[in-house]
């Protein structure tokens, strides 16, 4: 028999963390699952909560995602109370620091934040997408042998983009250039050593990851995966078997912040968009969807209204004479498709719609670990 193995996945949203601990061997619906507060929701509690006290922020770490902790933090300053920021931490608001002074921050380095965490009037909070201390602390409070033998993790990553240049355009430049050169969702996956330098979100994340893997005792070394949280709830759709079983199908992801949705032929993109979610209101994302099907949506009229971008590899045949392809539907906001003419088919991956990153997770790590997949593959097939 062999060894059985133990992964962490992590899927890092803006409103929750989805957590699941697999443990090979067993069916997926008895490991281990845990769906929190998201880390920016946290951090922007524990600042509205120094807002209230009217007590100056000092913020270290690293950079994360921003959302409802860039707003704390802004409504914070705007209120006339002081915000110090290390650089790593200030990335989270702005990759071009000059902007971050511009929000009424004060960057300071790393020893200057030191001296001043010692000052007990000061609210100090650490910036991170993965508080490894926290989940060790919580699979510990309940008797789990935090130790795993690989990593994976999941969280939205504009990238750094230049100064002058648009992040949402900066995103999709790079999204096309991935599909590109290889058009499946897993292709938004990276091990830790081989994730691009532009993806400053994820890379900080490795970071924290490797805390984990120190603070838990698990083997220094072991496999880390990071990803694209869209692409992942996409992957992860696709272990719910009538999803898999399909030739034609488009798989729409509608996140709290983002929608991401790609039409796959016979398992390969054949056309991709993304968006904002709420930017758009259901009328909106029908259409999108029926010129996704089509091969007639632009990159042009996404950006336009505020989305990131589209692109068609592939015309695919015409629906109107085999029919719409299949819609799958996942993602917190996936009520907004509900009773839709398109007929959407609410993914539910091991009978848990909130785990399908997670999902979506294990499956790129079998791809990309060719010894684990043996060992993974059994358990997303239910056998």
């Amino acid at each position: 028999m062999p060894t059985p193995i133990r992964i962490l996945a992590v899927d890092v949203g803006t409103g929750t963390q989805d957590m699941l601990f697999f443990e090979s061997g067993k069916t997926i619906e008895n490991c281990f699952k845990m769906v929190m507060p998201s880390p920016t929701v946290i951090i922007a509690e524990r600042i509205k909560q120094a807002t209230e006290r009217g007590q100056p922020l000092l913020l270290t770490g690293v950079t994360m995602g921003g959302g409802p902790c860039h707003w704390a933090a802004r409504d914070h300053a705007l209120a006339g109370f002081p915000v110090a920021v290390t650089p790593e931490a200030g990335r989270t608001f702005d990759d071009d620091l000059a902007m971050v002074e511009q929000m009424g921050f004060e960057i300071i380095g790393e020893g200057d934040a030191a001296r001043r965490a010692a000052n007990p009037a000061l609210v100090c909070i650490e910036l991170q997408d993965f508080h490894a201390s926290a989940i060790i602390g919580a699979l510990r409070a309940f008797d789990v042998d935090p130790r795993v033998d690989a990593l994976a993790i999941a969280a939205f990553d504009h990238g750094a983009a230049p100064p002058g240049i648009s992040d949402r355009r900066f995103r999709f430049d790079f999204i096309e250039e991935t599909v590109r050169k290889n058009p499946t969702p897993s292709a938004f996956a990276y091990a830790a050593e081989h994730t691009p330098a532009d993806l400053t979100r994820l890379r900080a994340i490795a970071t924290s990851a490797n805390r984990y893997i120190e603070l838990s005792g698990s083997a220094p070394g072991i496999p880390l995966l990071l990803m694209d949280t869209g692409s992942a709830a996409v992957l992860g759709s696709l272990e719910d078997p009538l999803v898999r079983g399909q030739r034609n199908s488009i798989l729409c992801n509608i996140g709290n912040f983002h929608t991401l949705a790609f039409h796959l032929d016979e398992g390969r993109i054949v056309g991709i968009f993304e968006h904002h979610t709420g930017e758009i209101e259901r009328g909106q994302l029908e259409d999108m969807l029926v010129k996704l099907a089509r091969g007639t949506i632009t990159n042009e009229e996404v950006f336009d209204t505020s989305g990131h971008g589209a692109l068609i590899l592939e015309r695919p045949f015409d629906y109107k004479s085999h029919g719409f392809p299949f819609l799958a539907v996942t993602g917190p906001r996936r009520e907004m498709l509900r009773g839709s003419s398109l007929q959407p088919y609410e993914a539910t991956p091991h009978g848990d719609m909130m785990l399908a990153g997670c999902f979506g997770l294990l499956r790129a790590l079998a791809e990309h670990e060719v010894g684990m997949a043996p060992l993974i593959e059994p358990s997303l097939l239910g056998k």
